[in-house]
């Protein structure tokens, strides 16, 4: 049979430019509004038996090039397990290989977290005791932002996720920490509910997630470069975000991504924010610490370089929320390679690991939580 190529369907990017015998020329689709592009899902049909030879011939031109160096793609026949398949990127392709042993498989740059599985998850933990749900406000293709509040005590702890929409290991992230965080036995969480409130959004940018955007909303706007004056007509989900943290305040914040390029999960400070104290600086250095212990996945060696003293971009969330309320604020990346210290050559960094690694930040929490009440 011919090959048949689609990304019709939630979350799904690539556009087909040819197909001859088991070879396909695919290009990524840009952002709407946005020349950005580097998340890419789709569906090959009527492939069993093949010798796949799928070349994404744009990657060159993709927003992080230097992303495909020694990446390998996922592939899937059933949607659940995620495996890594061969991938190499030469003068600006990137060439997907696989030897197909089912009729319908599943490509895509990292483990897709769907709009569907978001519902799927919203509705799973807003029914478990202690949770409250609400919607912070609707995104401009209609969509409500879900929030869920966890928790009784006085320090104000704020976890979201996925701003850039195409960085799906946050909100596999997201569900290692909500399982953790609402299970009634753990101890940890159990601590951790008793000291503080969390305020969780789990996805920042549903509409960028359902459109198959790799960094920006329904209109090509960038959320991480709009904490410093969000608009209803540009970011609102920012802005319905700062307007709650307004309420709530802010005692510890995380905000979940994952990097295109580093093969290694590291976490981004706030050392250029205007008002930098030596407390701040040394709680977040604690944090470090702490997970250094609490995950053997997580890594200081790499990572981005540390911005100089009064030179922070408040516009961005991390230094725009340490810098708005005093606090300790943090952005974890994860990567769409394999964590080079731990690879795993089936699955390389996925979604289970993602899970594991939001556990593991939680109970790095509890070793500084009573530190933040100073």
């Amino acid at each position: 049979m011919t090959l048949s190529i689609t990304s019709a369907f939630d979350g799904g990017n690539i556009a087909l430019v040819s197909t001859s015998g088991s070879m396909a020329e695919l290009e990524i689709v840009k952002d709407h509004q946005s020349d950005f592009y580097q998340w890419f899902y789709f569906r090959v049909t009527g492939c069993a038996g093949k010798d796949l030879t799928l070349a994404i011939t744009n990657a060159g031109k993709s927003a992080y090039p230097q992303g495909w160096d020694n990446y390998q793609a996922r592939v899937s026949s059933d949607r659940e397990d995620w495996y890594l398949t061969e991938t190499d990127y030469s003068d600006g392709t990137l060439t997907i290989r696989h030897s197909a042993d089912a009729d319908t498989l599943w490509f895509a740059y990292f483990a897709p977290y769907t709009i569907e599985r978001h519902y799927d998850l919203v509705s799973e933990i807003a029914a478990r005791d202690g949770v409250s749900h609400a919607s912070l406000g609707q995104t401009l293709d209609g969509r409500e932002l879900d929030y869920f509040s966890i928790g009784t005590g006085d320090l104000s702890v704020w976890l979201y996720a996925r701003q850039h929409p195409g960085e799906t290991m946050a909100e596999w992230w997201m569900e290692g920490a909500l399982d953790r965080l609402t299970d009634p036995a753990d101890p940890i969480a159990r601590v951790l509910r008793d000291k503080a409130t969390f305020h969780v959004v789990p996805n920042m940018n549903p509409d960028g997630s359902a459109r198959g955007h790799l960094r920006t909303n329904a209109v090509g706007t960038n959320l991480n470069r709009e904490w410093h004056q969000p608009t209803p007509e540009k970011s609102p989900e920012v802005l319905w975000v700062l307007n709650h943290m307004d309420k709530t305040g802010v005692d510890f914040a995380m905000d979940v991504h994952g990097d295109e390029a580093i093969p290694a999960n590291f976490i981004a400070g706030f050392e250029g924010i205007p008002s930098w104290t030596e407390r701040q600086g040394a709680l977040y250095d604690a944090y470090l610490a702490a997970l250094l212990k609490a995950s053997p996945d997580f890594q200081t060696k790499l990572g981005y370089p540390v911005a100089k003293p009064r030179k922070g971009n408040l516009s961005m969330s991390t230094n725009q929320v340490a810098e708005r309320f005093d606090c300790v604020a943090m952005t974890l990346e994860m990567p769409f390679k394999d964590n080079h210290e731990l690879p795993d050559a089936d699955f390389g960094w996925s979604g289970e690991r993602c899970a594991l690694l939001g556990r593991a930040c939680l109970a790095a929490l509890l070793d500084i939580i009573d530190d933040l009440r100073a």
